[in-house]
This record gives structure tokens, sequence and C-alpha cells, in this order.
């Protein structure tokens, strides 16, 4: 890995990387902090071209009337299937609005994460796939980051 950056303190770091096999490098990570810190965490990976594809598939972008603080963006580390997400979509969820879209959860907090009685244990559970939350400020960003590390100089 080259050129490591972070952003906020959530462990989010954008890279290069010639590794192509996000699998491969996945254990590779885990393995090296499990070696240097002595526990295994989940690692989830997205290219350049997955960030700018899932900003484009944002189902809440036409409308009115979205915070963009209010907005997370749920990275699976695994894509849950059609017959997962239909019973995650199934579980009642309260004022939020949940749309599942290949490895990602967009959620829309309408009134704040604070007091928000989601039941994301359950639509894990559901979806049978661990995940990590963004708000959508933070993913712009990081997509912002990952764009200038790949542009040409």
């Amino acid at each position: 890995m080259k050129d490591p950056q972070t952003y906020v303190q959530s462990g989010n770091v954008i890279f290069r990387t010639e590794e192509k096999d996000q699998e491969k490098l996945t254990r590779r990570i885990q393995d090296a902090i499990e070696k240097t810190l002595g526990f295994r965490p989940g690692v989830v990976l997205r290219t350049v071209a997955d960030l700018q594809d899932l900003v484009a598939r944002n189902p809440f972008a036409e409308r009115s009337g979205i915070e963009p603080g209010k907005l997370l963006v749920n990275f699976l580390a695994a894509d849950p299937g059609k017959q997962a997400r239909e019973k995650a979509l199934a579980i009642k969820i309260g004022p939020e609005e949940m749309h599942l879209i290949g490895r990602e959860a967009y959620i829309y907090f309408p009134n704040g994460q604070g007091r928000s009685k989601f039941p994301w244990p359950a639509i894990e559970r559901a979806l049978g796939t661990s995940g990590t939350g963004r708000n959508w400020n933070s993913v712009t960003k990081m997509l912002e980051m990952a764009e200038k590390m790949v542009a040409p100089d």
C-alpha cells in the first residue's frame, strides 16, 4: 500500500495499491493489524470506482430537504443477496428510511441518529454480513481524497 492518508479518526484510510484481489488485500490488512496490535478487526474496502458508483446510486440524491449529516451509508462487508435484502427490508424501522443497493445500505435519519431506535443489529443479522457506517459528508470527502490520489499529475 502506498501514500496512505487518513480521514477523521474512525478507521478511514485512503491508499494506493497494485493489488486487485480485495479479499487478499483485506486479509493482508487484518493480518498486519493483528500482528501489530493484537486484535483482528473487520476491514471493508472500496475502490475509487466503487465510491463513485455508490455516490451515483444515492437513492436520496434527487430529493429536496435531505440533510447530508443525517444520511448514513453503511458499507457492507459482502453483498447480502436478494433474499437477505428482502428479509432486512421487512423489518420495521420507524421514521428512518433505508435502501439496500449492492454492498451498501443507505439510511436516512430524518430526526438525526442521536435518539434513533433504528434496529441495525437485527438488520445486520438479516443481511448476514457486517458493515460500517459513514455519514454522507464523510463519504463524499473520502471520494474526493481518493480521486485526487489517482488523478494524473
